[in-house]
This record gives C-alpha cells, structure tokens and sequence, in this order.
C-alpha cells in the first residue's frame, strides 16, 4: 500500500485498488488516482459525500467523479442510505436528522438568494 501522495508517476497493473474515505481527495488527486489504474486491475473508491473535511471552497474529488465519470460504460457507481448503517440503530436516525437540516438549509440558502435578487431588482 502507498499513500496518495506517493502514487504519481507510477502505473497499478495486476492489482486490487482500494482508495478509502475519497471524499476528502481534491479534485486534482481523484483524477490523479483514477489515471494510475493499469492493465488486468479493478479499483473500488469509497467515501461518504456527507463527511468531507476539505476546507470551504474546495471541491471534493469524490463529488466531482460521481459528476464527471456517471455516464462512463465500465465505471458503477453504488450509494448507500441511512437504512444501510449498521451501527447502533440510533445511528441511522442521526443521519436522518442530518439531511434533513442540510435540505431545509440548502432551501433556505436558496430562499435568501431569491430575495436579495428580488431586493436588487427592484433598486433598479
């Protein structure tokens, strides 16, 4: 095993790529990871898009491959849901309270847009 860091420059032929927690990859080193895959080799990435780490302003790769590579015949994608954790079964209510306050927060984000927009148009 090599860290992220160290894989530049080298080609993974024959082998089993596993690339855990991508969601905090840049953009940059997803497709740096992705372009090392080699002859005979499988690669499985996983990551949970709801746990990045990166700082503000900063694209997860994970995110951006899920974007970029949907329509890419040998690529699949698999995700899993809050019905899917196997933890303590107060663990899949937490992560339902977490996307639910992140959809009312991205529609009141999406409200507040709408009014200044409104607010501005109506200066002019």
């Amino acid at each position: 095993s090599a860290p992220l860091a160290y894989m530049r420059g080298r080609t993974l032929n024959d082998a089993f790529i596993i690339l855990d927690e991508s969601q905090n990859t840049t953009i940059e080193q997803m497709k740096m990871f992705l372009t090392r895959i080699g002859f005979n080799s499988k690669a499985v990435i996983t990551g949970d898009v709801t746990q990045i780490d990166l700082p503000r302003n900063t694209k997860s790769g994970l995110r951006h491959a899920i974007e970029v590579l949907a329509d890419v015949e040998e690529i699949s994608f698999n995700f899993f849901h809050s019905e899917d954790v196997v933890r303590h079964p107060v663990v899949a209510r937490i992560v339902n309270a977490y996307e639910a306050w992140e959809e009312a927060e991205q529609k009141r984000k999406a409200a507040l847009a709408a009014e200044r927009k409104r607010e501005e148009q109506e200066q002019k």
